[in-house]
């Protein structure tokens, strides 16, 4: 696609803008629009399996949800699909993220300039909470409609069904305790990003043909559906916080931010930022313990260091390196 006219003057004339475009700027609008996608494509089945089967008479009743696993498989995979989709979208531009808990884990072990970190998750909760008003905006009526059905408004403590469209809440056995969610992010979001780093490690079994992004897709479906009902799995801030500031403007008011339903938990929305940083560090720790270490010292085994005093000549393989490129 390459002779597709730039819609930018500066880019097709090379201008000023072109630097900008070409570098982190270009890297925030990928990150920016594929978590929109995400979230546009997440909340989209959310609202779908919550409000708009329902209202529209393809449910059982107008308040029928969650009715048997089928419903639950609909949103897992739904939610697969949207990553998949996102990663296609932003991944030849700014890798995809996505998602502050990977780009947080990728400084810590890959050497993602610390600089970029920030703008980075701006740039994601940005995208999300665009993308969650693009869900609201389509889904409105139906929202309302379920709401109706209840015989709740939004911002009601039993508002927490069409709330769970935008972001997450504790599982009730919980009993408000924040600990419990708490671990369930940690252990969904490790997870996540073990997986991840293990799919994109070109030294480990390597996806081909430009899988890594249906991969990925299938590794949250996977998280979804061992570890999803607890607290949602959110397994990434800004998935949860930009739809969660939205849905606070939304007239969701406290369920939202600061995350509080009396008598069920209170002040929850710090939990799937918190959680899913920590994961997600330990999860690529994790992952380079037990397996990134030992690839790398399997391939400088496979690579005798140079005689003393001899180095390669211009142009000369790097020992070892001409097999292994064959045999891959």
């Amino acid at each position: 696609m390459s002779d597709v006219t730039p819609i930018r003057s500066s880019v097709r004339t090379g201008g000023s803008g072109l630097k900008n475009v070409g570098g982190l700027w270009g890297e925030l609008l990928a990150e920016f629009l594929g978590t929109f996608v995400l979230i546009a494509f997440g909340d989209g089945v959310v609202a779908m399996a919550v409000a708009a089967l329902p209202g529209s008479g393809r449910a059982q009743t107008p308040t029928t949800i969650f009715l048997a696993s089928g419903d639950w498989l609909l949103i897992t995979w739904g939610w697969a699909l949207a990553v998949t989709m996102a990663v296609y979208v932003a991944g030849g531009v700014s890798g995809a993220h996505i998602n502050p808990a990977v780009t947080l884990a990728f400084a810590v072990r890959r050497k993602f300039p610390w600089s970029k970190v920030g703008p980075y998750m701006v740039a994601q909760v940005a995208g999300a909470f665009v993308g969650a008003a693009l869900v609201l905006l389509n889904y409105f009526p139906a929202i309302d409609a379920y709401n109706k059905a209840v015989g709740v408004g939004r911002g009601d403590p039993k508002s927490n069904a069409t709330f769970s469209i935008f972001a997450t809440f504790p599982a009730p056995f919980y009993n408000g305790n924040p600990i419990g969610p708490l671990v369930d992010q940690i252990i969904g979001t490790m997870f996540l990003v073990m997986l991840v780093v293990a799919i994109i490690d070109l030294r480990n079994t390597a996806v081909q043909a430009n899988l890594g992004p249906l991969m990925v897709g299938f590794a949250v479906a996977a998280i979804g559906m061992s570890f999803g009902a607890n607290a949602g799995y959110a397994i990434n801030p800004a998935r949860d916080l930009g739809p969660r500031l939205l849905a606070w403007l939304g007239g969701w008011g406290q369920v939202a931010m600061p995350g509080t339903v009396d008598g069920a938990f209170s002040w929850y929305f710090w939990v799937p930022i918190v959680g899913p940083l920590i994961g997600g560090v330990i999860g690529v720790l994790v992952y380079d313990w037990f397996i990134g270490d030992v690839l790398h010292a399997r391939d400088r085994l496979a690579k005798p260091a140079p005689e003393p005093g001899r180095t390669r000549e211009p142009g000369q393989p790097e020992p070892g390196r001409a097999g292994s490129e064959a045999a891959g």
